[in-house]
């Protein structure tokens, strides 16, 4: 009798547990955010917030979107080491930078208007990957492994052209061009922010209604079919929502390709589970908590002027190599 208590409070002890750690990365994300708005303040108070309430909202929609988007990536491919950057949607994006502005000059991709090129980016971006995944995951043989094979070759084949249409592009224009290829949190349009945290609300309501079916799919593909999931159209689904809410974070502040590996494994991590009720919204947490406080820390502490993507893509970066030692080991 005692032995079947204790059981059946094992449950309710992770459930408490896990609650607990939640709370407490939300109580960190509330103070990286106290202390973004409010250290280092020697202008107009309405000014300072209004300008660092912008950059506060991007982070958040760069966190969500780059964060849930790997999550559900690395679930439908079962490696906890892949990026949705494999799809070659950054690639994409900066051999689109390249191209515009050796067609259009920098004063034509300026006169474009921001809403325009905002509204190509993503349409491009997300017609190439289901362009990609309609052709290899829905035909006679459908291969996730074959898609991401030939999403990395895709990456390439832009990364190369980019190079190329580099080398043809005035070098009056090439500084313009290099500060699009890397991602960039202080110069965002205002303009851009409704439209994005619009389309990013509604693709993380998808996930998370979708969150039952991603434990589900998180077993393999052989026991999601025999629990009943559909299996194709299932994965097919929640691969086109997560390409478009990558694409708006690209279009939004540039490509950040280790991102989303690095907080997702710390969300791993830090809740102890991989169901995606605690996941998440842990993993949105951590990537609040790390760029606003590793913004903080860049400007107010250390009195950098460098990018915090640099950073950002560093630390991911020894992050994916420890993890590809650690898988090799194993």
């Amino acid at each position: 009798m005692a032995q079947d208590l204790y059981v059946a409070a094992q449950p309710a002890r992770g459930w408490e547990r896990r609650s607990v750690r939640l709370a407490t990365l939300a109580v960190m994300a509330v103070l990286a955010v106290l202390a973004f708005m409010t250290l280092g303040v020697e202008a107009d108070w309405a000014f300072v917030l209004q300008h660092r309430g912008t950059k506060v909202v991007t982070m958040v929609i760069v966190a969500c979107a780059l964060g849930m988007s790997t999550v559900v990536f690395q679930t439908v491919t079962h490696n906890t080491i892949l990026t949705p950057a494999v799809m070659g949607l950054d690639a994409l994006y900066q051999f689109l930078q390249a191209v515009l502005v050796l067609v259009l000059g920098s004063i034509g991709v300026v006169g474009m208007g921001v809403l325009p090129k905002f509204a190509m980016e993503i349409a491009l971006m997300v017609t190439l990957s289901v362009a990609l995944m309609r052709w290899l995951f829905t035909g006679h043989a459908s291969s996730l492994h074959l898609m991401l094979l030939v999403g990395m070759v895709v990456g390439i084949l832009f990364r190369s052209m980019t190079s190329f249409a580099m080398r043809m592009i005035d070098p009056n224009e090439f500084a313009t061009l290099q500060d699009r290829m890397f991602a960039n949190f202080n110069t965002i349009h205002t303009q851009l922010l409704w439209p994005s945290l619009a389309l990013l609300v509604l693709g993380a309501l998808y996930f998370w209604r979708q969150r039952h079916v991603l434990d589900v799919l998180a077993l393999g593909r052989d026991a999601a079919v025999n629990l009943g999931i559909n299996y194709q159209p299932q994965v097919l689904r929640l691969l086109v929502v997560m390409c478009t809410m990558v694409a708006i974070s690209t279009a939004l502040v540039g490509p950040v390709t280790f991102f989303g590996l690095l907080v997702a494994n710390m969300a791993y991590q830090w809740m102890g589970t991989r169901r995606h009720q605690w996941v998440l919204p842990a993993v949105v947490l951590w990537g609040c908590v790390l760029l606003l406080a590793g913004q903080v820390v860049l400007e107010r502490v250390l009195g950098f002027n460098s990018a915090l993507s640099v950073v950002v893509e560093f630390v991911g970066g020894l992050v994916f190599i420890y993890l590809l030692m650690r898988k090799g080991k194993q």
